[in-house]
């Protein structure tokens, strides 16, 4: 599939919020929740506000069309580790997913948080999410865990 990498333009930012309740991760045979979920302040501080310093996002799009992103910021969430460390969301529409857009979008990512001299980044990830590999496969490692979630590390 044609696809195109390139940073998100700041009239798409309100997109996010699409790619931020795309991101729940849902176990099999569990229900999707509302997207009302995503007004929930745990779950704002990922896109809330977007666009002040240290906030980057990369976009996949495929004829035209915003199919997947990558973002991160510094914000006290699940996968904070430090102020100087951004935390990684991504998510791509279902139909786009494991066809390596996925992995795509986190490599260029990674290559851009690289190229502005952060030392690493972090999140989180419910221990059953089929990502783990994902994550793993472009550097990311496990640091600590609780009974639910892994939270993994990519040095830069």
């Amino acid at each position: 599939m044609d696809y195109k990498i390139r940073e998100i333009r700041k009239n798409e930012y309100p997109i996010l919020s699409d790619f931020l309740y795309e991101a729940i991760f849902i176990p099999e045979g569990m229900d999707k929740p509302p997207k009302s979920i995503i007004e929930q302040p745990e779950l704002q501080v990922y896109v809330e506000d977007f666009g002040k310093e240290d906030d980057w996002c990369l976009v996949a799009e495929v004829k035209g069309k915003i199919v997947g992103a990558v973002w991160v910021r510094i914000m006290d969430d699940y996968g904070h580790i430090d102020n100087e460390t951004p935390s990684f969301a991504i998510s791509l529409y279902a139909e786009y997913r494991n066809m390596g857009i996925g992995i795509a979008l986190m490599r260029d990512m990674l290559e851009l948080l690289k190229n502005k001299s952060y030392k690493r980044t972090s999140l989180s990830v419910q221990k059953v999410n089929y990502a783990v590999c994902m994550y793993q496969k472009v550097g990311f490692e496990v640091v600590d865990e609780n009974e639910e979630e892994y939270i993994m590390v990519c040095r830069l």
